[in-house]
């Protein structure tokens, strides 16, 4: 099994407490995902993240088929970070780690992806599509909490 890491660094003009509110809330991942996923939560979003916490959800990656996910919330410090890690969906392997600190007078959040293709060797050789979708979620990502909060 090959894993693939991706990095990401993103300043935002909130306090700690802010970001904490709005990334803690699974509902506001609709917000900041690219629309051609057509991204639906089915169940699991609660008021905020915990540990232990199950949220469900339907993707349209490609060519618009419809796709489940399932993730579990494994690790949450109020206010520090959380990870979320799938159990069910399209990789052989997700673990996702969300740090925030205060920073310059606003949040340094720092995402640590790392994932694993379906098929091994096979699947690999498939796999520049798929780096690319998840390198343009995370520039999405970027580019609309920009909107949402700008400097």
């Amino acid at each position: 099994m090959k894993l693939h890491r991706l990095e990401s660094r993103q300043w935002l003009p909130l306090s700690l407490k802010e970001a904490w509110k709005f990334f803690s809330v699974p509902e506001n991942l609709d917000r900041i995902t690219p629309p051609d996923m057509s991204f639906e939560i089915l169940s699991g979003e609660s008021d905020h993240t915990y540990a232990g916490q199950i949220i469900s959800y339907r993707i349209r990656p490609v060519l618009n088929i419809p796709m489940k996910w399932v993730t579990e919330i494994t690790h949450v410090v109020e206010g520090e970070y959380f990870i979320d890690e799938q159990r069910f969906g399209p990789y052989k392997f997700w673990h996702h780690v969300h740090k925030f600190k205060e920073q310059d007078g606003g949040v340094l959040m720092e995402d640590t992806l790392h994932y694993a293709l379906p098929g091994g060797w096979l699947g690999e050789l498939g796999g520049s599509f798929v780096h690319k979708k998840v390198h343009g979620i995370f520039e999405f990502r970027e580019a609309e909490l920009n909107r949402l909060f700008p400097a």
